[in-house]
């Protein structure tokens, strides 16, 4: 009798089927290829870590947000990890004075959030982190987003589709500061600033008052929250704007050169209301956006200097960010970037099909299949019983494979129909040449 239980993927998570899976892999090679060619060595670390590395960062507040647990009969909190700096940060003061600096460490973890799930936030996605430790200048910042940016022109994406919205922590605190917002006060108006558009107007305004600030005051706080310029506009005229000395923008000023410097700044824009919400970072801060407005962030980061120390090591000077895979594929999806089978054209392509269309052919095929897959060829079979040709054909297609290998009644003379399934012709040859005339019409696509 047939089980009547019936289960479902947990609310927020996914099922990878093999289209969706093609769309992962295909996310994961850019963002891996852009690391490594940019010299980024890669790490990992546990899924799980003791509770106390998230509070310690985030405070007790974080737990309602984790999936936590103790085993039964144990007395160590743990969590699935719901992000990947805090990891990094142990391991790197784990490492103490010994490790090697700077370093340029990346990861592609599996994360995890107890949270209501939406559109692009999940309770489990993957995530691109790629950190650089040990270096205290704007160099580090420029190297981190050029990189992200890297891995989105991989993946078809441009200056026109995506924006880099830039900012700078030490910059806006002297914004803030020669506006009259208290430095008791500052993390606080970092909030306000970080929920802006999650507020509506009358709920903005009113923060902006309870910070103390007088009417002036509050009109350029407002300014500040909204204002945007592209890189090559000269940031004198934003500290006009602000009404603030231009010296205040100093921090700011240093990373637009860089990003300008590196040929990146048709991606970037200063948008002086990005702070970031954690209370870790300390100069640079930056979220990427699909230029539409139609998603939310696609990556964050920034630079977090005191982060290491905070876990046991020594001071050690960072910046990185965090990219996840749900926001970035929606916008690839919705620009048309991978392809009309949601997924599907992104699924390995068979170098050769193998089909029978005799006894001795299907005796044979096992021993061809053997090897062609022994000779670095991806070489696929049916399993159909069929020994229609045209039927054959067609699996072979459905799975775009490039060539077609016909093993009839030609083997009995030791030859094969090898059939150009793109070009549509096709050739008599020896069994025993199929590999070579593979290795020459791959050699052909590629030349």
């Amino acid at each position: 009798m047939a089980s009547t239980n019936s289960f479902q993927g947990p609310k927020g998570t996914r099922d990878f089927y093999p289209d969706r899976m093609a769309v992962r892999r295909h996310i994961e090679s850019a963002w891996r290829s852009a690391s490594i060619d940019s010299g980024f060595s890669e790490i990992d670390g546990p899924m799980f870590e003791q509770l106390a590395l998230y509070t310690v960062k985030s405070g007790p507040e974080i737990v309602s947000q984790l999936f936590s647990f103790r085993r039964e009969g144990g007395e160590d909190d743990y969590a699935l990890r719901p992000e990947f700096t805090p990891t990094l940060a142990r391991m790197a003061a784990a490492k103490g004075k010994s490790l090697a600096l700077p370093t340029k460490w990346f990861s592609i973890p599996s994360l995890f959030r107890a949270e209501r799930p939406q559109r692009g936030r999940l309770r489990e996605h993957v995530q691109w982190n790629l950190d650089v430790l040990g270096l205290d200048d704007s160099a580090a910042d420029v190297e981190v987003i050029s990189t992200a940016l890297l891995a989105l022109e991989r993946l078809g994406l441009g200056p026109d589709q995506v924006k880099v919205r830039l900012s700078h922590r030490g910059s806006i605190a002297e914004v803030l500061i020669a506006l009259g917002v208290s430095s008791e006060r500052l993390q606080d108006a970092f909030v306000l600033l970080d929920r802006r558009d999650k507020l509506d107007e009358s709920e903005f305004q009113r923060g902006v008052r309870e910070l103390g600030l007088d009417e002036t005051a509050v009109d350029r706080f407002d300014h500040a929250a909204r204002l945007t310029r592209s890189l090559d506009e000269p940031l004198a005229e934003v500290a006009q704007t602000l009404g603030v000395p231009e010296s205040t923008l100093g921090g700011l000023q240093e990373i637009t050169n860089g990003l300008i410097s590196a040929g990146v700044s048709d991606w970037c824009v200063v948008d002086t209301g990005i702070v970031r919400g954690l209370a870790y970072y300390t100069g640079t801060v930056f979220e990427i956006f699909d230029a539409r407005g139609a998603e939310r962030a696609i990556a964050g980061g920034g630079r977090y200097d005191g982060l290491v120390e905070l876990f046991g090591g020594p001071h050690t000077p960072a910046c990185g960010f965090g990219m996840g895979d749900v926001v970035l594929s929606l916008v690839l999806d919705e620009l048309g970037l991978l392809g009309d089978g949601g997924g599907t054209e992104l699924l390995p392509r068979p170098d050769v099909f193998l089909v029978a269309t005799s006894d001795l052919g299907q005796a044979g095929l096992g021993s061809v299949l053997t090897t062609l897959r022994r000779s670095g060829f991806h070489a696929r079979r049916s399993h159909k019983s069929t020994r229609n040709l045209g039927k054959l054909l067609s699996e072979a297609s459905k799975v775009r494979a490039r060539h077609a290998v016909i093993l009839g009644d030609e083997l009995t003379e030791g030859m094969v129909v090898l059939k150009d399934l793109e070009g549509g012709g096709q050739s008599t040859i020896s069994l025993d040449s199929v590999t070579e005339h593979l290795g020459a019409s791959s050699e052909g696509m590629h030349s």
